[in-house]
């Protein structure tokens, strides 16, 4: 966690700098309030990372002499022929397409799409206990 914790510290400091160069120099205000919430929010991030990495042993990502077999492992289990990320991708294009248009009848109709299709792939292997 100490290199997530490094490389959002980084990218912190560099939007508050974009944002006073930004600030600065084109004289528009509403930029530079973007890349400071942009900034205070990686920031947020890099804090919670940094107690987070306190708090669990260091990874092999973490440690100087580490060895490559150290890492190696199962990653997790993920479905290689599920439909569900294409329905639940269906269901936000319709929300997504729906919102321009104000046609709160059919964001309706996508956000129970998208409840179907959340519910669907989190229970695609549920067997019940």
């Amino acid at each position: 966690m100490k290199i997530e914790t490094n490389i959002l510290t980084a990218v912190a400091v560099f939007l508050f700098l974009a944002a006073a160069v930004y600030g600065v120099w084109a004289q528009e205000p509403v930029g530079a309030v973007c890349l400071v919430l942009a900034g205070g929010l990686c920031g947020m991030i890099a804090a919670y990372f940094g107690f987070i990495s306190r708090r669990l042993e260091p990874r092999p990502e973490d440690r100087k002499n580490a060895q490559p077999h150290e890492g190696a492992g199962v990653v997790g289990f993920f479905s290689p022929w599920s439909y569900w990320p294409v329905f639940v991708a269906f269901a936000v294009a319709v929300i997504a397409f729906a919102l321009p248009f104000y046609a709160m009848w059919f964001v309706a109709i996508g956000v129970v799409m998208l409840i179907i299709g959340v519910a669907g792939w989190l229970f695609e292997y549920y067997v019940g206990l």
